[in-house]
């Protein structure tokens, strides 16, 4: 496993970890069961097969 060489200061921590930004999925319209819905993109194919 990687080592790091020296500390890393508290100021450049807090500036990578605030840079981190989680961002919402894509929603994709599809029909289930005659009702529309808005499902992540990569749920489609779930809802496809088994319905609710």
């Amino acid at each position: 496993m990687a080592v790091p060489k020296r500390k890393t200061s508290q100021a450049n921590t807090r500036t990578r970890r605030s840079a981190w930004k989680a961002k919402a999925p894509d929603l994709v319209p599809i029909i289930v069961d005659g009702e529309r819905m808005l499902v992540p993109r990569r749920l489609v194919g779930h809802f496809r097969r088994f319905g609710r």
